[in-house]
């Protein structure tokens, strides 16, 4: 009696874990994104250069990787990789209370990695909506 109550137990186990996997690695990255950015703030442009300009203490924080922030990035701004920002924000920024403006490419890896700054205790992490892209065609500073 106790094998059987066992092997149904393992098998109840498996199975309810199978299904939450099916669950999550359901969503396409657009809905990820779509979710990130219905539960963060969010800045536009306009609001981050005035910020800027007015010499407020913020930090910028570009998520891109390494080869893209030396191609160019906003002046100013500091690097973290979105698959480093766990491992490195920490050391990085260690104050959870900074305002910090987070901004990519495109607009895309930027609202998951505030998403994941929220989620660790930085409550003044916004993203910057449009990246780097909408920032050029503005006519903003670069810095290479």
């Amino acid at each position: 009696m106790n094998k059987i109550l066992y092997i149904v137990s393992v098998v109840v186990f498996f199975a309810f874990f199978n299904v939450i996997h099916v669950e999550a690695s359901d969503k396409a990255p657009e809905q990820l994104i779509k979710e990130s950015k219905a539960s963060i703030k969010e800045v536009s442009i306009a609001d981050a250069k005035k910020m800027l300009d007015q010499k407020e203490s913020i930090i910028l924080l570009d998520v891109r990787d390494k080869h893209e922030f030396e191609e160019g990035h906003i002046p100013g701004a500091i690097n973290i990789s979105r698959g480093n920002l766990e491992f490195r924000i920490a050391t990085t920024i260690p104050d959870k209370n900074a305002k910090i403006i987070v901004y990519c490419g495109t607009d895309r890896r930027s609202p998951l990695a505030t998403k994941t700054l929220n989620d660790l205790g930085y409550i003044n992490a916004v993203n910057m909506v449009g990246g780097l892209r909408t920032w050029e065609e503005a006519e903003y500073p670069i810095s290479k």
